[in-house]
């Protein structure tokens, strides 16, 4: 995104997992060998929002952007200057160090790369169906953008039941991933969707409409806006490719004679505390598949191919793995 307050340099990277190395003074409930998370979202449980069961919106996120470690400083340097890392975790790094509340523990028996996945883009899918959009089963869902959120959006409005999943998005390889997953319908653009969904629920609209796309714009909330029935939800997940651009270009008299719903959603409404366990242990148990997530691995030095393929949409996830 162009206009991100970035300081430059800085470490990449926001999901992750590793083995805890050392620990630091004040540290508790965490031993060295564990496995931890790399918790992108860190939870202090005891802020307003924590307290409340909103832990995606934890006061210690005010770093995120900084790079600012949530007990203050940075812990990367190079040449005397100090160096953020992006959401205070830079799992871009084979080594980092992070706060505790940026970390969860899970057990030694989960794969690396299930830890990994399921500490964004998975929470961030599911949650945004589940948590955010309250999808129930029977309902009718379309999901704009079928990437490395989207899909897992698709899981989860297909786990729930819903009487239809219909998934939009231009790259064809990622619409047949989503007719794996167990999408009833796909398209390659909202107009195409509009009229097919239109008629498959009788000129009512879907239940919810979830936003995963990787850049929204004012056309494709129009869009999913305008498909939505009487009393839905419209939950946007994405973001605009440029922060300040205002993309929420609605009639307000629409929204107030059918009752509509915009809702925003960070990391789907999820806490990490909670749902980074309980999203591993459903994938232990089989009833999550995340090994099909994965397009392709890269080595570390191979980080510039992994982004092109990224913004080429040729993985739905790419995942770099540390020797």
């Amino acid at each position: 995104m162009q206009h991100l307050q970035l300081p430059m340099t800085f470490i990449g990277g926001h999901e992750g997992a590793g083995i805890v190395d050392a620990i630091g003074p004040g540290v508790t409930g965490l031993e060295i060998g564990d496995h931890v998370a790399c918790s992108w979202i860190p939870s202090c449980g005891t802020c307003r929002f924590c307290v409340r069961g909103q832990g995606n919106l934890c006061d210690l996120g005010i770093n995120m952007m900084s790079g600012e470690l949530a007990n203050g400083g940075f812990r990367f340097h190079r040449d005397g200057h100090d160096i953020g890392a992006i959401a205070a975790t830079g799992t871009f790094s084979q080594f980092a160090v992070l706060d505790q509340r940026s970390t969860v523990k899970v057990d030694k028996d989960i794969p690396w790369e299930w830890i990994s996945l399921v500490t964004c883009g998975v929470a961030t899918g599911w949650g945004a169906v589940l948590n955010a959009g309250k999808v129930v089963a029977g309902d009718s869902v379309a999901i704009y953008g079928c990437g490395g959120i989207g899909a897992n959006a698709v899981s989860a409005a297909v786990q729930a039941n819903a009487d239809i999943v219909a998934v939009i998005d231009p790259v064809e390889s990622k619409r047949e991933f989503a007719q794996k997953l167990g999408a009833d319908a796909v398209f390659a653009d909202a107009g195409e969707a509009h009229a097919d969904i239109w008629e498959r629920t009788h000129g009512v609209g879907v239940d919810v409409a979830v936003v995963t796309a990787g850049v929204v714009t004012s056309d494709i909330i129009r869009s999913a806006f305008d498909l939505t029935r009487k009393g839905g939800t419209i939950v946007l997940v994405g973001v605009a490719d440029d922060a300040t651009e205002e993309t929420l270009q609605l009639s307000s008299s629409m929204l107030t004679l059918y009752g509509k719903k915009v809702v925003g959603t960070l990391y789907g409404d999820c806490n990490p505390r909670v749902d980074v366990p309980q999203l591993l242990r459903m994938a232990k148990h089989g009833k999550l598949d995340l090994d099909s997530l994965v397009t392709r691995r890269y080595s570390l030095d191979q980080i510039n191919d992994g982004f092109r393929d990224m913004l080429s949409g040729a993985n739905i996830r790419g995942l770099i793995v540390h020797d």
